[in-house]
């Protein structure tokens, strides 16, 4: 992989990690309650379900997805149903001082899972993988595409990482603003009233 590519691989991709999404909605929460290093650990649960699609997109396993209406709307009602009990939950969720306290000694465990169902639950993220990393695989190149295309998801999943750790900061920086539970209500409901839309609009999602 040349300079050339990189410099256009590393600002495209970026942007595409840093995009408002589910994923990232969830780190900045997730840091505002628990903390940034809690928001990041959690943040592996969603690298994990991004690697397997890198995996399928080099296998070609996507175009089944892409090809299938029946599997593309499965995964989409699926993830959109997760979107939305997330935002149920957020919406219901107890915010007095004994609350947060509780909230803090949960384990990391089921934080990285609800990143990991709600990265998996996208059916446009493979499309997104299928789509954009082979523009960046050269098959004139003296290196195996399989070799390019591993090099370029681990790249991704590293920047992938960043965003997560800078989404994270915006969390645990805002964590003065919501110890009060009035603030902190409405921080939960807006995230729950954003979950709810990136639920209806991944419905609305039709395949590429």
């Amino acid at each position: 992989m040349d300079l050339t590519t990189l410099a256009i691989f590393i600002p495209a991709c970026f942007a595409l990690n840093m995009a408002p999404g589910p994923n990232n909605l969830l780190s900045l929460n997730n840091a505002s309650r628990y903390g940034l290093r809690t928001a990041c650990v959690a943040g592996a649960g969603r690298l994990l379900a991004f690697a397997g699609m890198i995996v399928l997109a080099a296998m070609g396993l996507a175009v089944v997805l892409h090809t299938s209406e029946y599997l593309f709307l499965l995964v989409k009602v699926l993830g959109a149903g997760y979107l939305f009990y997330i935002a149920w939950q957020l919406w219901r969720a107890p915010v007095g001082e004994a609350a947060q306290a509780g909230g803090r000694s949960q384990g990391t465990l089921r934080l990285a899972r609800q990143e990991f169902l709600v990265a998996a639950g996208n059916p446009k993220a493979i499309l997104i993988f299928t789509a954009f990393l082979p523009q960046f695989v050269s098959v004139s190149s003296p290196t195996p595409v399989g070799e390019q295309f591993a090099w370029l998801g681990a790249l991704f999943l590293l920047l992938e990482w960043v965003a997560i750790a800078l989404y994270g900061w915006l969390g645990a920086y805002m964590q003065r603003w919501f110890s009060q539970p009035g603030p902190r209500r409405l921080f939960n409901r807006v995230s729950a009233t954003l979950l709810s839309a990136a639920g209806a609009g991944l419905l609305a999602a039709r395949r590429a």
